[in-house]
């Protein structure tokens, strides 16, 4: 039986380990006591719920628990699994990887910039963009990808706009065949939905070449919906209840999917993406 700090001790029998912990807070012991039993030269604390500090960093259980939440058949596999590859990326992040061999590794990644309520702004590697959200850079690894920090920038002799620039020109080398579903709905609008389930699908709206890729179904100005990490639905701009029904679905997916990103829309225009349409009006 381990115990976290400032939480209600729990000994997991195997029956109750074979359900999903009811709460978040049961869930939250669970992982702190799971990583415990896995790691035990790693100090590890529950600041939080849904938030361990394992060797004074932060990492966010919520993308975990919703994940399980969606998938609790294997809920137990996917818990030790994703704590594994995290201690491993986090091994790998300590590294002085040359920059010559990073280079062609570096992606994108949108998150929103609420993600600095639990991470220091100062450490992570990362520029602005709109919709409150922020492009944050990993290395892609075979089995899993490792965060850039500023240090490891700042190593390298790169700025972070160095980053965008090299991420984004990986990116549109990354799946060149990409493969877009076209479908028209009964109010006569049309949806474009990428769906490759490689961790990049909404990190597509920073292709250099999205909007003519897709302006000749949808129009020369078109909006997309980002909800999660693993969703891209471009759309026309007409007609409005079609609109308002998928704006409407994307944020109930914000709500819902790991690793949300953004309830509202981008509007995508041939000088790139300008934001919402709110902001665009």
């Amino acid at each position: 039986m381990w115990v976290c700090p400032g939480f209600v001790s729990v000994e997991w029998s195997e029956s109750a380990m074979s359900r999903v912990p009811e709460t978040p807070e049961q869930f939250s012991t669970f992982v702190c006591d799971l990583v415990r039993r896995r790691h035990p030269s790693r100090k590890v604390e529950l600041s939080a719920t849904l938030v361990l500090t394992i060797d004074g960093r932060h990492l966010g259980l919520e993308n975990l628990w919703r994940t399980v939440q969606r998938a609790p058949e294997a809920w137990l596999e996917t818990v030790e699994h994703h704590v594994d590859r995290v201690l491993e990326g986090d091994q790998m992040s300590s590294l002085d990887i040359p920059f010559a061999v990073a280079k062609p590794r570096i992606m994108p990644r949108i998150q929103p910039a609420n993600i600095f309520q639990t991470l220091d702004r100062e450490q992570v590697a990362h520029v602005t963009w709109v919709n409150d959200t922020v492009i944050v850079f990993v290395m892609d690894m075979p089995h899993y990808t490792v965060s850039i920090s500023t240090e490891q920038m700042i190593r390298w002799g790169v700025t972070a706009e160095d980053l965008e620039e090299i991420a984004r020109a990986n990116l549109d080398r990354y799946a060149p065949n990409l493969d877009v579903q076209v479908v028209r709905s009964n109010e006569g609008g049309r949806a474009a939905i990428i769906s490759m389930h490689d961790g990049y699908d909404a990190a597509r709206l920073l292709l250099g070449d999205l909007h003519s890729r897709l302006s000749a179904q949808l129009g020369r100005t078109f909006y997309v919906a980002a909800p999660a990490r693993d969703m891209f639905l471009a759309m026309t701009g007409d007609p409005e209840p079609f609109v308002s029904r998928l704006r409407a679905r994307a944020e109930q997916e914000y709500h819902r999917l790991p690793y949300p990103i953004c309830a509202d829309l981008f509007l995508v225009t041939p000088d790139g993406v300008a934001g919402t349409k709110t902001e665009a009006a």
